[in-house]
């Protein structure tokens, strides 16, 4: 009976058949709702996942939910949260425009449409672009800017341009370029990002592959530069080759820390894309990691390690994982942080996916991400009674390029555990803080990870689980996801 269960349940799988999670849960034999209830833990709901790879929906674009979304921006309105998104598509030539998607929840989202006829007359003559990139949009005070992008892939003829609204639907009126470079120039004016800063200037933040990150200050009422110029460097590498690029910035103030967080993206979108994050006290720099580095500093070696590397590709046991998930916004819903950015399925990386994914904060400061996408999960005490069990693992290695595969962990009563880099202790706060030590660890590798707690929804398993979120004792990002709990 068991072997058929078994077999049942790789069939499904197989099949990319998305159950209902109880359902699921019993055929896994993992338990039910009865033990959450009596451990009074909130875990979310089954989310009605959508389906992968769905060749139907190719041409129509009313399907597309979350599939066919790169370079996502985000903004929430009274209307609902929007993300604005790159030109992209499978199996065809996309449409220019910028794609528009909707959702009320985070976790469900609907298409809207595109926010622009086509490519702007200003952008089309100098750039040549054929599509439209990574955009961003504000609001200020009641006018709608959607800053967009426009370029051909390698090039530095290129140029930022801006559209206003007065509804976060448009119509959108062009208002021509805010900043554009040329062949010449070190730099390339794509990947915009706005933001104000906690004494109420306004700021883009840009650049991408070339000459790495600039930011500069902005007229509120135009929302063009105040001055000529680039701009100030605050973040570069020291390659101009696609697996040294750094683009893609964000930067988000949080008030609790009083610190600017920047988040940029490194190496080759298609491959080992992975996000990396600094802070700093001033939106201007200097940006500076876990260790202490400068994110401008292009003479450290290996500079695959400046930056903390806080999201990159993974697989979870046997499961399909993601590849090279990137490019990323950063939404601040009352004190709440999402991180929102695209990821490409393992099986097929043409398909780009629409990820939003929770934020947790460490005691010093530092955002560490959820290792599942979200499903409305809260920020709650877990009962020490349910941690014991077996764990998927995963570290973040910036030495790592590509997809980095789980390792097994086990928790055992008593405190103890045991897992790919050996045994150890482990220690819980009581709350959501837990506390992995290493035994026997080879020298230099760090061993104490302090870790986060969060009730998840298990999106390769399609049920509910725990997982945790956290950094290690150098600043290496860890996660990890509870496959089974132990029995008593």
């Amino acid at each position: 009976m068991a072997g058929t269960k078994v077999s049942v349940v790789m069939n499904i799988l197989k099949k990319r058949v998305v159950l209902p999670g109880m359902l699921m849960l019993m055929m896994m034999g993992l338990g039910g709702c009865s033990g959450d209830r009596a451990a009074k833990v909130d875990f979310p709901k089954d989310p009605d996942a959508t389906v992968m790879y769905d060749t139907t929906v190719l041409h129509n674009e009313t399907k597309w939910t979350v599939n066919n979304a790169h370079d996502p921006g985000i903004i929430k309105t009274d209307e609902g949260y929007y993300v604005f998104s790159t030109d992209v598509k499978v199996g065809g030539d996309p449409r220019p425009g910028v794609m528009v998607r909707k959702s009320e929840d985070l976790i469900h989202w609907k298409w809207v449409g595109y926010a622009l006829p086509g490519i702007p007359e200003t952008a089309m003559n100098w750039t040549g672009a054929s599509s439209l990139w990574a955009p961003d949009v504000i609001k200020h005070g009641n006018e709608y800017r959607l800053y967009y992008s426009a370029s051909t892939f390698g090039s530095r003829q290129s140029m930022i341009g801006m559209a206003s609204a007065s509804s976060i639907e448009g119509p959108w009126t062009d208002r021509g370029d805010v900043i554009r470079t040329e062949s010449g120039d070190a730099l390339n004016a794509i990947d915009p990002n706005i933001v104000t800063d906690a004494e109420g200037r306004m700021w883009m933040v840009y650049g991408s592959f070339f000459g790495g990150i600039h930011i500069i200050e902005l007229d509120p009422d135009t929302g063009k530069p105040k001055e000529a110029g680039f701009g100030q460097l605050i973040a570069a590498r020291d390659r101009l080759t696609e697996d040294g690029a750094v683009e893609g910035p964000y930067i988000v103030y949080n008030e609790k820390f009083k610190k600017y967080y920047l988040f940029v993206s490194y190496d080759s979108l298609f491959e080992d894309y992975n996000v990396r994050v600094a802070r700093s006290d001033s939106i201007t720099g200097p940006y500076v990691d876990f260790n202490g580095r400068d994110m401008t500093d292009t003479e450290f070696e290996p500079q695959f390690e400046v930056g903390n590397k806080i999201l990159g590709g993974y697989k979870f046991g046997e499961e399909d994982g993601w590849i090279a998930p990137g490019h990323n916004s950063v939404l601040n819903d009352g004190g709440n942080y999402y991180i929102v950015h695209h990821a490409r399925g393992e099986a097929d990386k043409n398909w780009s996916y629409l990820h939003v994914r929770k934020i947790l904060w460490t005691e010093d400061g530092w955002p560490v991400v959820s290792p599942e996408r979200y499903d409305g999960e809260m920020e709650q005490d877990i009962p020490q009674s349910l941690l014991t069990g077996e764990w998927e693992r995963i570290e973040h290695d910036p030495f790592v390029n590509g997809q980095v595969e789980s390792t097994p962990l086990s928790l055992f009563e008593q405190g103890k555990l045991q897992g790919s880099l050996g045994t150890g202790t482990w220690n819980f706060d009581g709350k959501r803080t837990l506390t992995l030590t290493w035994d026997d660890v080879a020298e230099g590798d760090g061993r104490v990870e302090q870790v986060q707690l969060l009730p998840a929804w298990d999106w390769e398993r399609g049920v509910k689980a725990l997982v945790f979120t956290g950094l290690n004792e150098k600043g290496i990002a860890v996660w990890g996801k509870q496959i089974s709990r132990s029995s008593k």
